[in-house]
């Protein structure tokens, strides 16, 4: 059975009362006896466990999100396929630049 809040618009006293859903909501205050009592609606708690909800929601390998990267200067778009292309070039021109520093 659920627990519902009320509070009475008049005399301000809130309090929980435990009731079916068939039920009829309480319209009497138990204080001050008028009809002034309202149903409270509170926000309902989410609590995420486990090792992450975003981390398991998306198609990425390593389970990390790739806008999330720090190599991306705003965290909604997506690299194009010019500056993919680029990141390439520039690891392959690093590579080739270590080896010939080795000989």
């Amino acid at each position: 059975m659920p627990i519902y809040t009320y509070r009475c618009e008049s005399c301000g006293v809130q309090f929980d009362r435990r009731q079916k859903f068939s039920d009829e909501p309480l319209k009497i205050c138990p204080e001050c006896q008028t009809e002034t009592l309202r149903k409270v609606y509170l926000p309902v708690g989410i609590v995420f466990k486990g090792s992450g909800f975003y981390s398991t929601d998306n198609r990425s390998p390593s389970g990390r999100d790739s806008r999330l990267s720090s190599d991306h200067t705003s965290g909604d778009s997506k690299p194009s396929e010019s500056e993919k292309a680029e990141k390439t070039k520039n690891k392959k021109s690093e590579i080739s630049n270590t080896k010939s520093k080795e000989e």
